[in-house]
C-alpha cells in the first residue's frame, strides 16, 4: 500500500499542512487588495471581479480531474507539480503589468491548487490509517485550512497598506518553497502502478466543462441577472454536461468518478454537509467583513485584525473536534458544532448600524468560529471513511469540489439576496439590513447541515480494516506511535 514506501507521517502532515495553508490563504488574501489592483493596472470596473472569479472557476472546475489524476499518476507527483505551478503563477501575478497578465496568473494558480489540494488530502488518508491517527491528522489539516482562509484577510490588509498589492501574490512564494522543501524529508515516493489505466478523457472533459460552466453561471449570475437568458442558458448547458458525465461514468471501465462511491452514506452525507457548511462559512465571512468596513468604518488592516478572534476560534474548534471524535462517530461533533455555528450566526444577524466591534462582532465571532471548527475536521474524516487507497484521490476531489462549489454558490446567491434587499440605498442602515438578512440565511444553512448529519450519517463508525495475517506490515504506519 502507498503508506509503506518509506514515508514519515510527520513530514507528510507538515508538507500537507503548509500547502493547504497557502491554498486557503490565496482564496481570501487578494480580496482586500482589489481597489489597489484596479488603480495600479487600470482594470475596467466590470473586469476587476475576474481576479477573484477566474481562480474560483479553474480551481472548482478542475478539482475532480485533479483528484483522479492523483490516483492514476501518483499523489506525490501531483502534489509537487501543483505546488510548482501555483508558485510560478504567484510570481507571474506579482510581476504582472497588465490586467490580462494578472488574470492569466490567477487562472494558473487555480490550476495548481486543483492538483495540489486533492493530492494533499489523499496523501493524508493513505498515510494515516482510519481511526484516531487519521482523525488527528485531519484535525490539523482542517485547522490550518481554516486559519489560512481567515488570516488571508489580515495578511491582505497589512500587505496592501504597508508593502503594496503585489505582495499579496508574492507572499505565496516562501510558503510554497517551505512545502516543497518538506517533500524529500519524508513524503513517500509514488508506488509503481499495478496496471496502467487509460485516463477517462471524455469524463474529464464533461466534468470540467459542466462544473466550470456551473461556477461561471453562479459567480456571474448577479451581473446579467439570475433570470436572464445568458444565465439560464449557461446553467442548462452545465446541467446537460453533468448529466452526460453521470451517464459516461456509469459505463466506462475506469471512471473519473465511480458513482458507487456516492452510495456510501458517509461520503454522500459528508459532501452534502460540507456544501452547506462552506456556503454558510464563506458567505458569513464576506458579510461580516463588509459590515466592519462599510458600516463600522474600519480600515482594511483593522478589519483583518478584527478577524483574529475568529481564526483562534476556528483552530480551537478543530482541536476540540479532533479530541471528541478520536474514538467516536463524527456525528458527535458535527451536530453540536453546526448548531453552535447557527446560534452564532443568528446572533450576528442582530447587528446594528450604530454598533461596535465589541458589542456586535466579538461575541458572535467566537461562537460561530468554534462551532464551524467543530464541523470542519470531522466532516473531512467522514468524507474519507471506508475509502480504499486506490480511490483516495477520487474521494478527495469530490470533497474539495463540494466545498468549493458550496462556497461559490452560497456567496453568489446570498450576496445577490442582500443586494436586492438593500436596493440602491448606500446608507449604513440600509447596508446593515442587507447584511443582517444574509447572515440570518447562513444560520439556516447550518441548521440544515445539522439535520443532514442527523438524518444521513450513520450513528457508528465502521470498524477499521483488519490487518491481513500474511502481510501485517501493510497496515502499520512506519514510525508512527500507536493511538
Amino acid at each position: 500500500m502507498y503508506r509503506n514506501l518509506g514515508g514519515r507521517p510527520g513530514a507528510v502532515l507538515a508538507a500537507v499542512a503548509v500547502a493547504q495553508f497557502v491554498v486557503a490563504l490565496d482564496m481570501s488574501v487578494v480580496n482586500v487588495a482589489l481597489p489597489a489592483i484596479r488603480t495600479a493596472l487600470g482594470f475596467a470596473p466590470l473586469d476587476l471581479s475576474w481576479v477573484v472569479h477566474v481562480y474560483a472557476l479553474t480551481f472548482g472546475g478542475l478539482l475532480l480531474l485533479g483528484g483522479r489524476a492523483c490516483d492514476l499518476y501518483g499523489r506525490r507527483r501531483l502534489f509537487v507539480l501543483g505546488l510548482v505551478i501555483f508558485g510560478l503563477c504567484s510570481l507571474a501575478g506579482g510581476l504582472a503589468q497588465t490586467p490580462w497578465q494578472l488574470i492569466a496568473a490567477r487562472a494558473g494558480q487555480g490550476l495548481g491548487a486543483a492538483a495540489a489540494a486533492p493530492a494533499a488530502l489523499a496523501m493524508l488518508t493513505t498515510t494515516f490509517p482510519e481511526g484516531p491517527q487519521r482523525t488527528r491528522a485531519l484535525g490539523v489539516w482542517s485547522a490550518v485550512n481554516a486559519a489560512g482562509g481567515a488570516l488571508g484577510v489580515l495578511a491582505g490588509g497589512i500587505l496592501t497598506q504597508y508593502a503594496g498589492w503585489r505582495w499579496v501574490m508574492l507572499v505565496n512564494l516562501p510558503i510554497v518553497a517551505a512545502a516543497l522543501a518538506l517533500v524529500p524529508l519524508g513524503v513517500p515516493a509514488d508506488p509503481p502502478p499495478a496496471r496502467r489505466e487509460k485516463p477517462d478523457v471524455l469524463g474529464a472533459v464533461l466534468a470540467t466543462g459542466g462544473i466550470g460552466l456551473l461556477v461561471f453561471a453562479v459567480v456571474r449570475g448577479d451581473s446579467p441577472g439570475w433570470a436572464s437568458p445568458a444565465t439560464l442558458v449557461t446553467l442548462a448547458a452545465a446541467a446537460v454536461l453533468l448529466a452526460a458525465f453521470a451517464v459516461t461514468e456509469s459505463r466506462t471501465p475506469a471512471p473519473l468518478l465511480r458513482l458507487g462511491l456516492l452510495r456510501s452514506r458517509w461520503i454522500a452525507g459528508a459532501n452534502v454537509l460540507v456544501f452547506l457548511a462552506a456556503a454558510g462559512q464563506f458567505t458569513a465571512f464576506y458579510f461580516v467583513s463588509l459590515y466592519m468596513q462599510q458600516v463600522l468604518g474600519l480600515g482594511a488592516a483593522a478589519t483583518g485584525a478584527a478577524f483574529l478572534p475568529f481564526s483562534a476560534g476556528l483552530v480551537a474548534g478543530t482541536i476540540a473536534a479532533t479530541r471528541i471524535t478520536s474514538s467516536r462517530s463524527p456525528r458527535v461533533s458535527l451536530v453540536p458544532g453546526a448548531l453552535l455555528a447557527a446560534a452564532g450566526l443568528a446572533w450576528f444577524a442582530s447587528v446594528r448600524a450604530d454598533g461596535s466591534f465589541l458589542a456586535d462582532v466579538l461575541g458572535p465571532s467566537v461562537l460561530t468560529s468554534v462551532g464551524t471548527g467543530l464541523v470542519l475536521a470531522p466532516v473531512a474524516a467522514a468524507a474519507t471513511t471506508g475509502v480504499t487507497p486506490r480511490e483516495a484521490g477520487m474521494a478527495s476531489g469530490v470533497f474539495n469540489s463540494s466545498r468549493q462549489l458550496g462556497g461559490c454558490v452560497g456567496l453568489a446567491v446570498l450576496a445577490t439576496l442582500a443586494a436586492h434587499h438593500t436596493g440602491a440605498a448606500t446608507s449604513p442602515a440600509a447596508l446593515n439590513a442587507g447584511y443582517a438578512l444574509g447572515l440570518a440565511v447562513t444560520a439556516a444553512l447550518f441548521l440544515l447541515a445539522a439535520a443532514v448529519a442527523i438524518a444521513v450519517l450513520p450513528r457508528h463508525c465502521p470498524a477499521p480494516p483488519t490487518p491481513r495475517a500474511a502481510k501485517p506490515a501493510q497496515t502499520q504506519l512506519k514510525g508512527t506511535p500507536s493511538a
